[in-house]
């Protein structure tokens, strides 16, 4: 950042008008500050979707983001083989700053830095009052994601705290992090599915008890969709090792035939969850 405030406002048009383009009628100030507000609330939303998705970036520097709050230039990304909030993407991360738990931290310092280039265009205050919106747009996104995921529906009662108490659980006893996922979607309904998974004994667990109680408490979303083939089987992952493999055979024996055979398991899981143009599919941001 040079300090060039005529750059920056040049740029903050062109985004609004690319981007936001409702907001182009309104005096610099106030179209400043509001297209700042959309950049936090895009991000905490994208960070909560990572969080909910096992998603490691890699590399969460001020350069590796973007105001429309799409995953960008993720570099060395790995999803998590098991609930782990110090784990690593990158082999050069040796302190874990950008470590699983500490990407909503990281994406914060991003936007705050962000909006220290803003101030010659609209208020400290207005940027300050974006910036502490973050916590509560993150907490929300991530309990909507990971009830999406589990596929039973929020009861607004200490949701985000029944997430953290799972992702907790998950962590302490090393379960594998699609699994739980994948043997509990639907909740209650898929109760005996649950207790026929390789990990069933993790359930039959004292510690698991007060969360089995909540799981199946919640009202289940799209119950139908457990009739698919899918859910017969195991869990589609995009662990490291497999993408590792996938690309070995490309590069030695110019063989594809991994990578096709992974393109139809996700395209079976997709399939599946009834994600194409239906009703359990994120909103688009607004």
């Amino acid at each position: 950042y040079e300090g060039d405030a005529d750059a920056i406002a040049r740029l903050v048009d062109y985004c609004v008008e690319a981007f936001d383009p409702d907001l182009c009628a309104l005096e610099r100030p106030e179209k400043t500050a509001q297209f700042f507000a959309r950049v936090v609330a895009r991000t905490a939303r994208l960070v909560s979707q990572w969080m909910a998705a096992g998603f490691v970036h890699g590399v969460l520097n001020t350069d590796n983001m973007n105001v429309t709050g799409e995953s960008f230039d993720y570099g060395p990304w790995r999803f998590l083989p098991a609930a782990d909030f110090t784990f690593t993407a990158a082999y050069f991360d040796q302190d874990g700053l950008y470590a699983y738990g500490r990407q909503p931290e990281a994406a914060l310092w991003n936007l705050s830095r962000f909006g220290g280039t803003l101030v010659a265009q609209t208020s400290e205050l207005a940027l300050n009052s974006a910036l502490q919106s973050f916590s509560a747009m993150f907490e929300a996104g991530m309990t909507e994601s990971f009830f999406r995921r589990l596929g039973v529906a929020p009861s607004g009662e200490d949701d985000f705290r029944f997430v953290m108490g799972l992702m907790q659980w998950m962590e302490k006893t090393g379960a594998p992090f699609e699994r739980v996922f994948f043997d509990w979607f639907c909740g209650k309904e898929s109760g005996a599915r649950a207790e026929m998974s390789p990990f069933a004994p993790l359930y039959a667990e004292t510690d698991f008890a007060p969360l089995k109680e909540r799981l199946v408490g919640y009202a289940p979303v799209g119950a139908e969709r457990l009739s698919h083939p899918y859910f017969s089987g195991a869990p589609s992952t995009m662990l490291i090792d497999e993408v590792e493999a996938i690309w070995a055979a490309i590069a030695e024996r110019d063989d594809w035939s991994l990578l096709q055979s992974k393109l139809q398991d996700i395209a079976f899981m997709r399939e599946a969850l009834a994600l194409d143009g239906s009703r359990f599919v994120a909103a688009p941001f607004q």
